[in-house]
């Protein structure tokens, strides 16, 4: 059985249906076929419910790039299987990869890869307007821009979504979430992407998998069932990351721990 360790972009206990919600979905699409253990964020980084405020800088988002790059050491020397970046633009990604053997899977990229090998356009849909920019830049990187269809924001979005599953208050969201859905549609979506996590997360957990007559695409569904498959191969021998190459070749293992000490004496506890 793999382990897979899923990386969230959130703090354990803000939002106790979002932690509820994770773990259940990771047995919906999983099973007992893996076991899949959730970190989040250390609780000092932000303050709020959600990380909105602090994602939308670029500048900030080296910083959490740098800690899920790590983190996926951490994951490797613990014996995961596979590592899960799961937030939608993918920091760290190509640094983490870098850094292990075991297969690298980001939100994103799962998303995008998908939906490009299946030929279908996509319109996100989302609440923090910032990672727009982050978004398509990785798209082109991913080779699937001329499949999205456009960007839908709500402003109001955040709001909403922070009070997580109340009868009162899913209603009004997705009301909104649907005339978006069907501007998206009108432009040529086939599809509908959440563009970020926590949306995501929310429309699984109540069951929707269809807004304005299109397929809502599970991000995180697809990252857990593609680290899963991923990691099975790699144990089948169909595939590996040890290969000659400037990003693929390790340096010893002591001078990593080394630097890894010398650099990120913070980063390193659990």
């Amino acid at each position: 059985m793999s382990r897979i360790w899923f990386q969230k972009h959130t703090v354990v206990g803000r939002n106790p249906w979002l932690d509820d919600g994770y773990e259940q979905h990771a047995r919906d699409i999983l099973g007992d076929r893996a076991d899949v253990e959730f970190h989040a964020l250390p609780p000092e980084v932000y303050d709020t419910k959600m990380p909105a405020d602090h994602v939308k800088y670029g500048q900030l988002e080296v910083f959490f790039s740098w800690y899920f790059a790590e983190r996926a050491v951490e994951a490797e020397r613990q014996g995961y299987s596979a590592y899960i970046i799961g937030t939608s633009q993918d920091p760290g990604l190509a640094a983490a990869r870098s850094l292990v053997s075991i297969p690298v899977v980001g939100y994103g990229q799962a998303t995008f890869d998908f939906l490009r090998t299946q030929g279908l356009r996509f319109g996100i849909i989302g609440f923090v307007p910032a990672l727009e920019e982050a978004l398509r830049h990785n798209q082109a990187q991913y080779g699937c821009a001329d499949l999205c269809a456009g960007f839908r924001y709500l402003p109001e979005g955040r709001t909403l979504i922070e009070k997580g599953l109340p009868d009162d208050t899913l209603p009004a969201l997705l009301k909104k979430i649907t005339k978006a859905a069907e501007e998206l549609r009108e432009a040529g979506a086939q599809a509908i992407v959440s563009g970020e996590g926590i949306p995501c997360e929310l429309l699984w957990r109540a069951g929707i998998r269809r807004i304005a007559g299109l397929p809502v695409i599970d991000s995180n569904g697809l990252a857990l069932a593609t680290a899963n498959l991923q990691a099975d191969l790699l144990t089948a021998g169909v595939w590996s990351r040890d290969t000659p190459g400037y990003l693929t070749d390790r340096a010893p293992t002591e001078e990593v721990d080394r630097l890894r000490t010398l650099f990120a004496p913070t980063i390193t506890r659990p």
